[in-house]
């Protein structure tokens, strides 16, 4: 899906991903939390049904893994479908530590 655009939001502790769709009143999002300044922690990504099967988690973990390489990030994958999904994408294997 090409139509998703993204906002990152964070704090000196915590982040999140949000995915706004068209079409779509709900949003989806991937949070994380710093644990450095070069570690984070991806503990959830949260899709609405709404939004089932149209790619919305892939394309977050997709900006998730763009975000860790931008800005020099590790990630631990604490979350089951980030975790899975960089399992299933060993050219992202450069986002984990």
């Amino acid at each position: 899906m090409t139509d998703i655009t993204f906002t990152v939001q964070d704090t000196e502790t915590k982040g999140r991903i949000v995915a706004h769709v068209p079409g779509h009143d709900d949003t989806a999002e991937i949070t994380f939390s710093k644990s450095s300044p070069t570690l984070v922690i991806v503990d959830h990504t949260g899709v609405p049904d709404s939004m089932s099967g149209e790619g919305v988690g892939l394309a977050l973990v997709e900006r998730m893994v763009g975000l860790a390489r931008e800005r020099g990030y590790k990630t631990v994958p604490l979350c089951p479908f980030y975790k899975a999904m960089i399992a299933r994408h060993p050219d992202w294997a450069d986002v984990i530590p």
